[in-house]
């Protein structure tokens, strides 16, 4: 991570066929971050509609406040964030919606929490929400499950509406559907003070909603991506090579049953099936062949990750150093 913020804040903002909102949205972030050195970053996630030619003209309009970056295709909400964080130079750096649910009314209070209470990031909780079954229904099991799963207490991961601090937008990455669960990325990077605010949550006034059924799947997978990557990305030895062990172990042992009963009934002249003959000698078979498999995956993750230039990119809160 190089270099220092230059603005007071940025506002970044993915959207995708949103150009009925974008002129009030924007009208409204001018009104509450008035004496700010603020910019707006707008990504068109691969837009249909007039969406790239309103940013254009808002950005003619206020070259130093607005910023635009403009996607060939739909890439997901996630490679949205990801590249308005790469591009942001505010020392505070809002995430918000496009559809004028989220208000910008709520940006001031929640920059003044995060400083005031030496936060990392903060978090919108819409506890009122106004959507439809079909979103809040899976938006409250994916709460249930992340809670479970990273020890965060917040409401609302997916809420669109956070701050986070510039240093923490700069040392994740968000990819795939991994945008509902930045919190998460942000505790494995280091950064675990997250505080939470109730936000208003407006009806949508344009357009409709693009939570797919896509999204409920993608979003269960990236759940489990992120707590594995969480606890085992660095060491994936511990995983694999724990898993392979006890499968390998367990298989050799019933291996080593089949056959020591095969020469007890050889020794005793009792009837006895041959080896190939016997279902579970397959069933051993197979146990130590996939263990062995296990194993060496997580051998080789681990030679991976080792040579991987980034495994030392460590945070360091302090440095305290001897005189020259």
């Amino acid at each position: 991570m190089q270099g220092q913020p230059t603005l007071d804040v940025t506002v970044v903002v993915p959207l995708l066929d949103e150009e009925e909102s974008l002129r009030e949205l924007k009208a409204g972030i001018d009104r509450v971050l008035q004496g700010l050195r603020y910019e707006v970053i707008f990504v068109d996630d691969g837009s249909q509609d007039a969406s790239w030619s309103v940013i254009a003209e808002l950005h003619a309009g206020q070259p130093d406040t607005v910023r635009g970056i403009r996607f060939a295709r739909n890439y997901g909400k996630s490679a949205a964030l990801q590249k308005g964080f790469e591009a942001a130079q505010g020392a505070v750096v809002f995430t918000m919606d496009a559809d004028l649910q989220d208000d910008p009314e709520e940006l001031p209070p929640m920059r003044q929490q995060l400083l005031d209470g030496g936060l990392d990031l903060v978090s919108g909780w819409k506890k009122k929400r106004h959507d439809p079954l079909s979103k809040t229904i899976p938006t409250k099991l994916y709460n249930w499950a992340t809670r479970r799963l990273s020890g965060i207490h917040l409401h609302d991961f997916n809420c669109g509406l956070k701050c986070y601090r510039w240093h923490v937008v700069k040392a994740i990455e968000v990819q795939g559907e991994m945008h509902r669960y930045i919190p998460m990325l942000a505790k494995t990077a280091g950064f675990d003070k997250i505080g939470e605010k109730v936000v208003t949550h407006h009806a949508r006034p344009y357009g409709v909603s693009k939570f797919g059924l896509e999204r409920f799947t993608n979003g269960l997978l990236d759940l489990m991506t992120v707590g594995f990557i969480g606890r085992f990305g660095r060491k994936p030895m511990h995983f694999f090579g724990l898993v392979g062990l006890l499968m390998f172990l367990m298989s050799s042992s019933l291996f080593l049953g089949i056959g020591g009963y095969k020469l007890y009934a050889l020794a005793n002249s009792m009837p006895a099936k041959n080896l190939a003959d016997l279902s579970w000698f397959y069933v051993a078979l197979t146990g130590m062949i996939l263990g062995a498999q296990f194993f060496m995956s997580g051998f080789l993750a681990e030679m991976l990750s080792r040579n991987n230039p980034e495994r030392t990119d460590y945070r360091i809160l302090t440095r305290l150093e001897g005189n020259a």
